[in-house]
């Protein structure tokens, strides 16, 4: 087994953007162009098209992303045990599976095709952050995480986009759906191009990064600090997570308020918003990545600051706008808020528990498998919830999401005291 080594990050012309840096998120970037522009038309094609309840379709994303809670960890054992980058591309060689969701105009199948590619991305998600995690120094990964979400939601903007010429042209969702699988197999590529370096097991890791007698100045230079976090610290972070998980939301939900904002059921409308969302989250963890925080408790303040509290804000004024019948900019503005908290999150939780278990797969599937669990309840509470009205199931996801903020400041201002 060749040794990870992560000081190879500094030495190319672009730093810590090395080739597998690039590769790793270009794979994001050609995976969400493909998978995002199903999940931006699954609930147009369900709740629009074929007049299923919201309640099937809550039913529908709360599977396919909570489901994926076990699917994400048994990811992360498993490519502990055989190497994550063979699971990485063999998860994300399977997710065109979702590309069939539109194959046969029923709720039923469009759900099972889309549980079945979404669980084989949950599958490579923990394995492809160890990848990138082992291409970077501790120093640069949360701008590294940063970069990787921002290509992966560029990606989201493009689908988006493809979903809006797509439907504006009167194109079958059957056709538009198979499409995706173009951009799928682009970013296996991507990935099978990658180092096989970053193959390496739990086991190799550990036995690259300790300390041997005999090591070299340069292997010791190229060794990272381990950072001590209290025991606390990372409880809270997994249940704040877990928290957050339970007033998380497909994207769909706000698709559906979006388009039906003018009584028309005009998904151009909700794309429209869907397309915002991702903007703002992309540029929000490219531009923000470095002023994150370079100590844990920084990095733990402002995922409850600049994360969790944001979601609970965009969430309230997400109901007050259906509740209120407020003009469509409020509702693009929530979703604005919620594109911005998300890249926040998806920059720091990863780059956090990176630092926590550094030696594996293991943390990243936990943090997966938090989430996830999550979601199961979270999308299963905002489908039950909207056939009530939009604005009991986004009062439901803000109280929540306020309260994972709260326990995580409160949890982390605890520990920091007590390490002093």
């Amino acid at each position: 087994m060749q040794p990870i080594d992560t000081a190879h990050a500094e030495m190319s012309d672009g730093g810590w953007r090395n080739r597998d840096v690039w590769a790793i998120s270009l794979s994001a970037f050609f995976a969400d162009l493909g998978y995002q522009s199903v999940l931006a038309g699954l609930p147009l094609f369900m709740v629009l098209a074929l007049h299923a309840s919201i309640a099937l379709y809550g039913l529908a994303m709360a599977l396919g992303f909570g489901g994926g809670s076990l699917i994400a960890y048994l990811g992360s054992r498993l490519g502990d045990r055989i190497g994550h980058r063979k699971v990485a591309i063999i998860g994300n060689s399977a997710i065109p599976l979702l590309s069939l969701s539109a194959l046969i105009a029923s709720p039923v199948a469009a759900i099972v095709f889309f549980c079945a590619g979404w669980w084989a991305r949950n599958l490579r998600s923990p394995s492809r952050r160890v990848m990138l995690s082992r291409s970077t120094t501790e120093r640069h990964r949360t701008q590294a995480f940063g970069f990787l979400h921002a290509l992966d939601v560029g990606g989201g903007i493009l689908a988006g986009i493809y979903m809006l010429v797509s439907l504006g042209a009167n194109l079958p969702y059957r056709y538009v759906f198979l499409g995706t699988a173009i951009p799928l197999a682009i970013s296996t590529l991507c990935l099978a191009i990658t180092s096989t370096q970053l193959a390496g097991t739990q086991d190799a890791a550990r036995k690259d990064s300790g300390s041997t007698a005999g090591g070299t100045a340069s292997d010791k230079n190229r060794r990272e600090p381990q950072v001590s976090l209290p025991h606390s610290a990372t409880v809270a972070i997994l249940a704040a997570t877990a928290l957050f998980g339970f007033s998380s939301y497909s994207i769909g939900f706000p698709v559906l308020t979006a388009a039906q904002d003018s009584h028309s059921h005009d998904a151009t409308l909700g794309l429209l918003a869907f397309v915002v969302f991702n903007i703002v989250s992309s540029a929000t963890g490219m531009t923000l990545a470095k002023y994150l925080g370079s100590t844990w408790y920084g990095r733990f303040r402002n995922l409850g600051l600049l994360g969790y509290l944001p979601a609970a804000a965009g969430a309230t004024l997400l109901g007050m706008s259906a509740a209120l019948q407020l003009p469509y900019l409020v509702t693009l503005l929530a979703v604005a808020i919620l594109g911005a908290s998300l890249g926040i999150v998806e920059t720091l939780e990863p780059a956090i528990m990176s630092v926590i278990r550094p030696d594996g797969g293991s943390g990243f599937g936990l943090l997966s498998a938090y989430r996830s669990a999550g979601l199961f309840v979270g999308n299963l509470a905002m489908g039950l919830l909207y056939t009530l009205g939009a604005a009991w199931s986004y009062g439901y996801a803000a109280i929540v999401a306020l309260a994972g903020a709260l326990i995580l400041l409160i949890a982390t201002a605890t520990a920091r005291g007590s390490a002093k």
